[in-house]
């Protein structure tokens, strides 16, 4: 008995001694289960505030990629107007240098349509001192000379080609006629016309119808004159008959109707150059 109770005190150490022991494990492992519960919650409210904070950059990224896909638009909006007036300017560009084109070809034509006119001017000028110089002498009743419309018109009375209700031109009238004949022999590119006027009286005879058989008759006398006898080209004169209805006075007096006959000798410089310009438009 005293054994077992001296082998209990000496045992009886070793079970504080193990009992000390575990306490201080399980006090370590409820500090370390404790640290574990609360590292968990640190982290599952790190988790929660991350998948807070992704949530709103998520939600923020597709605002972006919103607004981005806007401007994306809004680019490709602003490159097609900028597109589209590049073009309308372009157009316009072309159209503007067309019409410049188009204003000096007319600037061009003008000037040369001006020149040609000059130089007919200068001529139908020349033309016409060259007749009164030839023809200087006469009084102003029996011929006259003036300048209309570019042309050059001889107005010579019956009285000083032709005898009272004849077509044959006298001496006096072919005198007239050889020096008007000589100025258009240096001419090459004139036109003659030769028309034939009379009053506003009628007359009929074994040789004349009436007043236009008069007039065209008188008309080709002076024209065979001036060919078969001055040697004037056939090819630049034509004969025409005007009768009573182009006057250029009265019919009611003596003084009118003496005006009235007449013959004019018309000459007019060719217009080639002037119509091949115009026709080349």
């Amino acid at each position: 008995m005293k054994t077992l109770k001296l082998l209990f005190l000496a045992t009886l150490p070793f079970f504080f001694s193990s009992c000390l022991v575990t306490r201080k494990k399980y006090d370590i492992a409820e500090s370390g289960r404790l640290a574990a519960l609360f590292s968990r919650d640190s982290v599952n409210d790190l988790l929660s505030n991350n998948r807070a904070a992704y949530a709103n950059l998520e939600k923020l990224f597709n605002g972006l990629k919103q607004d981005t896909a806007q401007l994306r638009s809004g680019i490709r909006n602003y490159q097609s107007l900028l597109n589209a007036n590049k073009n309308e300017r372009d157009q316009l560009t072309n159209q503007l240098n067309d019409k410049l084109k188009e204003l000096n070809e007319s600037a061009e034509t003008i000037r040369q349509l001006r020149a040609v006119i000059d130089e007919q001017n200068s001529r139908v000028k020349s033309l016409l001192d060259n007749v009164k110089s030839a023809l200087t002498g006469f009084s102003s009743d029996e011929l006259t000379v003036r300048e209309e419309n570019g042309k050059v018109y001889v107005a010579m009375s019956d009285k000083l080609l032709f005898e009272s209700g004849s077509a044959t031109v006298n001496d006096l009238g072919k005198s007239a006629l050889g020096k008007l004949a000589n100025v258009l022999n240096r001419q090459t590119d004139i036109d003659v016309y030769i028309e034939g006027h009379t009053d506003s009286v009628p007359i009929k005879t074994a040789v004349f119808k009436d007043n236009w058989d008069l007039s065209v008759i008188r008309a080709t006398s002076v024209v065979r004159i001036l060919t078969e006898t001055y040697g004037v080209s056939p090819l630049q004169i034509q004969p025409c008959g005007r009768s009573e209805f182009k006057p250029v006075d009265t019919n009611k007096t003596p003084e009118g109707r003496a005006r009235n006959r007449r013959t004019e000798i018309i000459i007019a410089p060719k217009l080639d150059k002037l119509y091949d310009l115009i026709t080349a438009q």
